[in-house]
């Protein structure tokens, strides 16, 4: 059984503003490093970002051994002291966070110190580093190992994801590749962790406006249904029925999306929890527009949009960036509150796609490349230890 150490941090320039986080795990007998990891989270404050570095130390030592004992050191006196209890957790984005980490590895398998700064610098230099990749548009790549890390006849390579350089090895790896899911930076970890939170997501049925392709969120006139959505919501209802899987239903507050919801939650004989987190972004001035009136109207505006996740549209609107706090809140409350479960989503556009973009690790411009209609079942798991499996995107055949 193995024992490590895990340094965290993360960094928000602004507050909030760009973050990323950095961690590293380490052999706590040794002192060598193992796993090295970071990532750059879009517009965060410092203490998400921080709970979000501890996440990815804690993950990348469960994927190395889940039967370790690890000691994390952190920088932040708010996360040691909440980890360990001493301190209540007020924020409603840090609860959920906490939440997740302190399910990492069972209850006594960690343990908590406080180290300054200064004594956290190689995390810090990642967490740096992933802000900076970010900003320039880039993901934070792992260093090359050296030669000696490459690993040789006296050993194996201390880098991510390691495995015996033999073809007994090799076969051995693509064999539990087809029983596995991807951790992020270490390899491949065995999918033994239980039942996953399923969230099958549902895009609502058309609307008045949806067939004109115009922008309608949450700060437009909130149509209802047209007769084709509703047709499309009972056809989607039949085939969820059929399948007997969905154990409950939530539903973003707008009226289209709970129309939808509930129709399919009668013909499964369930309630419709709302979750406000769920509801699509504010689109401004934009609201009832197409997309070539907006060009028209408001190029400037619209060109910063569609090259900047921190661009707001035109009269204050909701910006990606914000949308993407929003939804990863209340995923991560979801998937607490229904571990194990499979879950029907009734939500719009936008959080439908970054729910899939978070759940991949794709960067912000990727909601431009994904094509999600109307009535359109998409699926996501997420796994005991934090990490995401997409299982369906866009599948309309119920409504053919």
């Amino acid at each position: 059984m193995g024992e490590f150490i895990v340094e965290a941090d993360g960094g928000s320039r602004g507050n909030p503003g760009p973050a990323g986080y950095g961690a590293v795990v380490s052999d706590a007998a040794t002192g060598e490093t193992l796993v090295e990891t970071a990532e750059y989270l879009g517009v965060a404050t410092n203490n998400v970002a921080e709970y979000r570095g501890l996440l990815a130390g804690l993950r990348a030592a469960h994927a190395l051994d889940p039967r370790a004992t690890v000691h994390v050191r952190m920088d932040s006196k708010l996360v040691i002291e909440q980890m360990t209890g001493r301190w209540k957790i007020k924020h409603p984005d840090m609860k959920p966070l906490a939440a997740r980490a302190a399910r990492v590895f069972p209850p006594g398998r960690v343990t908590y110190e406080w180290i300054p700064r200064e004594r956290n610098k190689h995390a810090d230099r990642l967490a740096n580093e992933a802000m900076d990749a970010g900003l320039r548009g880039e993901p934070w790549k792992a260093p090359a190992p050296t030669a000696e890390q490459a690993g040789g006849a006296t050993g194996t390579s201390p880098a991510v994801g390691r495995e015996e350089d033999t073809a007994a090895g090799a076969a051995d790896a693509d064999a539990r590749a087809a029983h596995a899911v991807a951790t992020p930076g270490a390899g491949w970890a065995p999918a033994d962790m239980g039942p996953p939170a399923t969230f099958v997501l549902l895009r609502h049925g058309e609307t008045p406006l949806t067939p004109q392709k115009r922008f309608s969120g949450s700060g437009g006139s909130d149509p209802s249904l047209s007769d084709t959505g509703r047709e499309q919501a009972e056809r989607c209802a039949a085939l969820l029925a059929r399948r007997g899987t969905v154990q409950a239903v939530v539903a973003s507050p707008l009226a289209r999306t709970r129309e939808t919801a509930g129709i399919v939650a009668a013909r499964l004989g369930l309630e419709v929890a709302v979750d406000e987190g769920l509801r699509e972004t504010d689109f401004g001035a934009w609201e009832g527009l197409t997309f070539a009136e907006v060009r028209e109207r408001h190029p400037d505006d619209l060109n910063a949009w569609l090259t900047s996740p921190d661009a707001e549209p035109t009269g204050g609107g909701e910006s990606f960036a914000a949308t993407a706090a929003r939804v990863a809140a209340a995923r991560d409350e979801l998937v607490a509150a229904h571990a194990g479960r499979t879950v029907l989503l009734v939500t719009h556009v936008t959080p439908i796609k970054t729910l899939v973009r978070l759940a991949l690790g794709a960067p912000p411009e990727a909601l431009f490349r994904m094509e999600l209609s109307a009535a359109s079942l998409s699926a996501v798991a997420y796994y005991a230890d934090g990490n995401a499996s997409v299982r369906l995107f866009n599948d309309t055949s119920h409504l053919r």
